[in-house]
């Protein structure tokens, strides 16, 4: 039997495959990894090499699980087979979906820093899975010394908890061994927002990547999440006589046709159309060097509060209740199915209307 790793291109990409022969029959398996065609970039060249790499480690694998079997040693223990690898191999599948890949990408990179992550899957028990949430919560750092948020672990061990309910289907293990785990509690996230003054600020304020910049604001004048602003091609911005300028996109999270009007300021800000295909936002990546900028973007804007991207959108919703816009139509510009969702926000504006009341005293 021969295992042959073939290209294949695919949507403007190259699709990796493998192609088995074995006695007159021919199969293909599609890996779900892509590489960048002609890279210009010394990071296109980087991702190029790396999934090349992984690619080549899935076909050594088969063609050792065929010899295995060949000569009587049942693949047994499939459960012998390395999780990091395994985990690795989920990452690069998700290479399509930018902003999910983004997260699982980040969980990879801090799994390798963790010295018990390289083991087997039969090695994987209770005690290493509550290891290794003391590792996420209690002693995984981002480049800047922090200690990661509560949320942040919450995500990277769900990543975790997901590889091995696939292991499971993918008949590398029996049983999951986290069916008995507690996950990590999420924090009770407080909705941090701008104002429309510390908004203003923003504007004005140096940030170090400019296309971070040029999104966060995108998304502070349309509501719109960071996977969707993303994947925003220049085909999605249209305009008529009647309606003006509005994206006609479906939603990432939620599946959903949505048409969104786009106020003047959110055109200016993205400047000279290009090419119908082409992302409006090319070079915008989630990553914690991104985070960090837009945390010292704010610093500079005077800002205090703890600023994600996604606060941005936040910062949409309280503004556009705060100027008169009814919750009906809030709910509908920021493509809640829920009422209940967008009320959330309604909350925040009572409660710092409360606030403010409460600044006039007169010391009666």
């Amino acid at each position: 039997m021969s295992v042959t790793l073939r290209q294949r291109k695919k949507n403007g990409k190259i699709s990796l495959y493998l192609d088995y022969y074995n006695k007159g029959k021919r199969k293909f398996d599609y890996l779900g990894l892509y590489l960048t065609p002609e890279p210009c970039t010394k990071l296109e060249r980087a991702t190029n090499k790396q999934t090349l790499d992984l690619a080549n480690k899935i076909r050594a694998k088969s063609l050792l699980e065929f010899e295995n079997e060949r000569f009587g040693f049942k693949t047994a223990e499939r459960a012998d087979s390395r999780f990091l690898l395994y985990f690795e191999m989920l990452t690069e599948k998700r290479q399509e979906s930018k902003g999910n890949y983004g997260n699982w990408l980040s969980s990879l990179a801090y799994l390798k820093k963790w010295e018990y992550s390289d083991v087997s899957f039969s090695d994987i028990d209770n005690i290493w899975l509550e290891d290794l949430k003391h590792y996420f919560v209690h002693e995984a750092k981002t480049k800047q010394g922090r200690s990661l948020s509560q949320n942040t672990c919450v995500s990277y061990f769900n990543k975790v908890l997901a590889t091995l309910k696939q292991a499971v289907k993918d008949g590398i293990i029996e049983r999951n061994p986290a069916v008995n785990v507690t996950g990590i509690k999420e924090a009770e996230s407080q909705r941090e927002f701008l104002t429309l003054e510390e908004l203003k600020r923003a504007v004005n304020a140096k940030c170090d990547v400019e296309i971070v910049k040029t999104a966060f604001l995108f998304s502070a004048l349309t509501g719109l999440r960071y996977s969707d602003i993303e994947k925003m091609t220049w085909s999605e911005i249209q305009h008529s006589k009647d309606n003006g300028y509005y994206i006609r996109f479906r939603q990432k999270k939620t599946k959903g046709q949505e048409t969104l009007p786009i106020p003047e300021d959110a055109i200016k800000l993205i400047g000279k159309r290009g090419e119908a295909n082409d992302k409006v936002f090319q070079g915008l990546t989630y990553s914690e060097y991104n985070n960090a900028k837009i945390r010292e973007w704010m610093i500079r804007a005077g800002v205090e509060k703890h600023i994600t991207f996604h606060c941005a959108r936040h910062t949409y919703a309280t503004l556009q209740l705060t100027l008169g816009t009814d919750i009906y139509t809030v709910s509908k510009l920021l493509g809640h199915k829920n009422l209940k969702t967008t009320q959330v926000y309604a909350k925040i504006i009572d409660g710092k209307k409360k606030e403010a009341a409460n600044r006039i005293k007169l010391d009666l």
